[in-house]
């Protein structure tokens, strides 16, 4: 009988299960209150999803992703971040015939074979918002200031916010030259 939870995993105990609900609760109420409804997706997905979205060349998709095919020969991926699977769903029920934007906010597992060390887990929670549907730059600012009300709210203190940018198309060609 194994006796040990699998590298790169924890329980959480009783005890710290609170803290969780606490922190789930002012996240949901934070992200109401800009507008973003709770999406959920499931803990796997097609591995092309994420080949396509993440990028095929990343160490993601080339070396941390847990990947097996199922018993119908498919390539099957445990869900590495939840971006991807957010904008599956906004395309396959044709969110985008909606009012826009969509606003998504979720609260998932992700599974990634890192070598574990502190604070980077091989399955590890993660929260997101996706505003799908909108290239206004306004929204860039509503989802700064969506987490800067999180960590104000949850007392984290001397944050920097540092942006940076690659700049247009034609710019980008240059950069990646570089």
């Amino acid at each position: 009988m194994l006796t040990k939870a699998p590298r790169g995993t924890n329980d959480i105990l009783p005890r710290d299960v609170a803290k969780w609900h606490y922190i789930e609760e002012k996240i949901k109420k934070i992200c109401k209150s800009y507008g973003y409804s709770e999406i959920r997706t499931p803990v796997f997905e097609h591995t092309e999803l994420f080949e396509r979205g993440v990028g095929d060349t990343t160490d993601v998709v080339q070396k941390e992703m847990y990947t097996f095919e199922d018993h119908g020969g498919r390539s099957i991926t445990l869900k590495p971040e939840g971006t991807s699977p957010a904008v599956r769903a906004f395309i396959e029920h044709k969110q985008y015939a909606e009012v826009q934007p969509t606003k998504y906010y979720y609260v998932t597992d992700c599974f990634r074979y890192e070598k574990p060390q502190a604070g980077r887990l091989r399955e590890f929670h993660q929260f997101g918002i996706e505003c799908l549907g909108s290239a206004h730059p306004s929204v860039d600012a509503e989802v700064i200031s969506v987490a800067r009300n999180l960590f104000d709210f949850l007392g984290v203190r001397n944050l920097e916010l540092e942006i940076n940018s690659i700049g247009c198309k034609e710019c980008r060609k240059e950069y990646h030259k570089a």
